[in-house]
C-alpha cells in the first residue's frame, strides 16, 4: 500500500490553476472539490473545506486515518493531504463520471441506465460495504452512505467515497453511541430512536439505495401536491400491497424477474424497522452473487457458505411482476 503523501500548498495551487472556479467538480455543505493535475500529469480531486472548525478539523482528520488504511478498487484512494492552507485540503484520485445519483436521476438520452448496469452497481457497493466491516484492519461504520457518495469510473465500477464522518471500531464493538448524523431519507429510524450505530444502520441507507436503483425516484421527492414523502414508506406499502411493478423504473422491469425479485427482497430486509432483522452485508454479496454478476471476477469472493440464499430471496413472499 503506498503511503499517504505530505502535498505541499504551492504544487495544488498550481495543479488547481489556484483553485480556478472553472475546475469545480463538486460541491456541497461540507466543501468545494476541484480538479487538479500534479506536475507527473496525474489527474487528482483536491478537496476543500468551507470553513475551518473543530467539527470539520476532525473530519479531516477522521478521513486521512481511515481512508490511509484502505486498499480496495471499490473505495475512493486518498494520495495524500495538505496542512499549509488555511483549511487542510485532501488529494484523492480523480473519478470521472459523476456519481450514482446523478446517473439515476440527472437523465441522459444518450446513456440508458439498463437493468444489468443496475445489478452490478449495487453488486459493487455491497462489496465495499462488506470489505469496510470484515475485511479491513478494522470494522469502518461509513455512516453516510447515499447515491451521491458512490462515484462512478464508468458505466457501473464504483468508488464509494466521503468518508468524514466514518470511524472504525473494535472487532468486538457492536455499535457507536453518538449524536444522530446522517442524511434524511437514508438514516435508520432505530438509530434515531436510540443514537446508537452499528453496521445494520449502514445495510439500512444501503437499502434506500438499492430503492433508488430500482425505482428511479429519489429517497425523498415531491408528490404532484408538492408534499415530501419518504420512498422507503412508498417502496415497503407497495411491496405489501403486491403493487411493486406498479412504482419500477421502465429499464428496470425489462430485466429479467427473478433477478428483479432477489433485489427488492434483499432491500425490504434491509429496510426492516429492526435492525436485527436485517441481512449482514456479507449476505448481500452473496445474494448477488446468486445472479451470477460476480461470475470470474477479481472482486468475487464468498465471503460466507449459505448455498441456498439466493434461493430465499428469491421467492421470499415474491410480488406480482
Amino acid at each position: 500500500m503506498e503511503r499517504t503523501k505530505l502535498f505541499n500548498s504551492k504544487e495544488l495551487e498550481k495543479a488547481t490553476d489556484h483553485f480556478n472556479v472553472d475546475r469545480v467538480i463538486g460541491q456541497g455543505g461540507q466543501g468545494t472539490v476541484f480538479k487538479g493535475m500534479l506536475t507527473d500529469g496525474k489527474i487528482v480531486a483536491v478537496k476543500r473545506s468551507k470553513v475551518v472548525d473543530e467539527t470539520k478539523l476532525s473530519e479531516f482528520n477522521n478521513e486521512v486515518l481511515i481512508l490511509s488504511q484502505i486498499n480496495r478498487r471499490n473505495v475512493v484512494k486518498l494520495f495524500g493531504c495538505c496542512l499549509e492552507t488555511e483549511v487542510p485540503l485532501l488529494v484523492y484520485e480523480f473519478v470521472p463520471n459523476g456519481n450514482l445519483y446523478e446517473l439515476i436521476h440527472d437523465r441522459n438520452e444518450e446513456l440508458v441506465v439498463t437493468w444489468e448496469m443496475r445489478l452490478r452497481i449495487a453488486t459493487e457497493i455491497a462489496a465495499a460495504l462488506s470489505y469496510l466491516y470484515s475485511a479491513a484492519s478494522f470494522p469502518i461504520y461509513h455512516r453516510d452512505i447515499k447515491s451521491t457518495n458512490i462515484l462512478l469510473i464508468d458505466k457501473y465500477r464504483v468508488r464509494v467515497a466521503d468518508f468524514g464522518t466514518s470511524r472504525t471500531v473494535n472487532v468486538d464493538q457492536t455499535h457507536l453511541t453518538t449524536l444522530v448524523h446522517g442524511t434524511f431519507g437514508y438514516l435508520d429510524s432505530e438509530y434515531c430512536r436510540s443514537s446508537q450505530y452499528t453496521e445494520k444502520s449502514d445495510v439500512y441507507s444501503f437499502g434506500v439505495v438499492l430503492v433508488e436503483l430500482l425505482t428511479g425516484q429519489k429517497a425523498v421527492y415531491l408528490t404532484r401536491s408538492q408534499e415530501g414523502r419518504s420512498l422507503v414508506t412508498y417502496f415497503i406499502a407497495s411491496m405489501e400491497e403486491n403493487n411493486l411493478i406498479e412504482i419500477l423504473d421502465n429499464e428496470v422491469i425489462k430485466g429479467q424477474r427473478e433477478e428483479i425479485l432477489v433485489m427488492a427482497n434483499l432491500a425490504r430486509r434491509c429496510l426492516n424497522l429492526n435492525g436485527r432483522e436485517r441481512p449482514t452485508m456479507k449476505e448481500a454479496v452473496v445474494v448477488f452473487e446468486g445472479t451470477q454478476m460476480l461470475e470470474n471476477d477479481s472482486y468475487s469472493v464468498h465471503l460466507i457458505e449459505a448455498p441456498d440464499v439466493y434461493e430465499e430471496y428469491s421467492t421470499l413472499d415474491s410480488p406480482s411482476l
